[in-house]
């Protein structure tokens, strides 16, 4: 909604920055899906990671580092 009420502010302030912010923005958008597919893979290799190391100690009954 903030972007929204952002992107009308600058149309009624300067409407052809608007109107290529429009257009860019999927652009943009459809540049940066493989960044956050390898963030989202990078991430999960680590929770294994993590998860693989912890094993021993929550198998012993040690305090679960999983909660907070």
């Amino acid at each position: 909604m903030v972007k929204f009420l952002l992107w009308c502010l600058l149309l009624v302030v300067c409407w052809p920055l608007a109107l290529l912010a429009l257009v860019v923005y999927p652009i943009v958008w459809v540049l940066l899906l493989p960044f956050r597919l390898v963030g989202v893979a990078v991430d999960g290799v680590f929770k294994t990671l993590r998860s693989i190391v912890l094993l021993p100690a929550r198998m012993l009954g040690g305090p679960s580092a999983m909660e907070p």
